[in-house]
């Protein structure tokens, strides 16, 4: 829920400025300018008619006069004037912006920095003026973006389809395959390119630290309708049936793990111990994951796993007792 509104928050503060510079733009030519359905476009536009300035009457809401065929911002309600922003606000924005740089694939690094080096340009000649001094602050450098950031982040906005070297975590394997781009969403503090995997036939996040290679391919991106849906596949193994799953019984001292990695919980005992289930790619790396827990963690199912890690503990402690000999 929280994504949608952000989203389309930020969609309806940049519609007055964009509908002022194209005026008389038909809904159809907008809506694909915008990435978003004509349906969607008047929805938004008729929640605008009653967005503005407090009071909310008369000469304090946007107006705009609009149809399929024709639209046009009769009162912007001072949306399209340049935002002052007082020094914490400025701050605040110079942090995000620092920090979206960081994310490989959110934002162009060169036009972040860009943004960033103007702001403190701004706040520097403010402080000069109020100060006396004349200095002001010196724009950075231009940050370079990594050759696979800017391939990913090229095919999405050209619309062609990607050939991705991908390093599995959970497979402990790397693969290639052939993805039609969606978005670039953050997840847990992590970039990922949301997209239709047509290895998997289904939608998949790719964090961008574990692509290997990308090549713009050249051919159309053709997700189908339903993975453009905002939410979909937002959970790290959301939709992918023919991975395998673990039921584990944690105990209350490593509980804690529940936060580090993709797992649901399906009963919780009185000692504060738990059971849970959790999607994993391969036997051995699910085996190493719950034997690196020692007695913390415990295998209920399923019973190839047990096995698994059954083996493995035999096998090392029968290199203890050849080595103790």
């Amino acid at each position: 829920m929280n994504n949608r509104l952000s989203s389309r928050l930020a969609r309806l503060l940049n519609l007055v400025p964009f509908f002022i510079a194209n005026p008389g733009m038909s809904a159809a030519e907008a809506a694909a300018e915008l990435g978003v359905s004509t349906t969607q476009l008047m929805n938004d536009l008729n929640q605008l008619w009653v967005c503005g300035l407090p009071g909310y009457g008369p000469g304090d809401l946007i107006d705009l006069s609009f149809s399929e065929e024709s639209i046009d911002v009769t009162f912007s309600a001072g949306i399209d004037r340049p935002l002052r922003l007082t020094s914490t606000e400025a701050t605040a924005l110079l942090i995000a912006l620092r920090s979206l740089v960081e994310m490989p694939g959110m934002v162009d690094p060169s036009a972040a920095q860009r943004a960033i080096a103007k702001i403190e340009a701004a706040a520097g000649s403010a402080a000069a003026r109020a100060t006396g001094n004349g200095h002001e602050a010196e724009p950075e450098d231009d940050v370079a973006e990594a050759p696979v950031t800017a391939t990913v982040r090229s095919a999405l906005a050209d619309r062609r389809a990607l050939k991705l070297t991908y390093y599995s975590a959970s497979r402990d394997a790397v693969s290639e395959r052939v993805v039609d781009p969606v978005r670039i969403v953050l997840v847990d503090n992590f970039s990922y390119l949301q997209g239709w995997c047509r290895q998997a036939e289904g939608v998949r996040l790719f964090r961008f630290d574990r692509i290997d290679a990308a090549i713009e391919l050249d051919e159309p991106s053709t997700p189908p309708p339903h993975a453009l849906d905002e939410d979909s596949s937002l959970e790290l193994f959301s939709g992918d049936g023919s991975l395998p799953e673990a039921r584990l019984f944690v105990a209350q001292n490593c509980v804690w793990m529940l936060d580090y990695y993709p797992m649901d919980v399906q009963k919780v005992n009185d000692d504060g111990s738990v059971e849970a289930t959790m999607s994993f790619g391969t036997l051995e790396w699910m085996a190493r994951l719950v034997l690196g827990f020692g007695e913390g963690v415990r295998v209920l199912a399923p019973p190839e796993l047990v096995a698994e890690v059954h083996n493995r503990a035999v096998t090392a402690l029968d290199a203890y007792d050849t080595i103790g000999s």
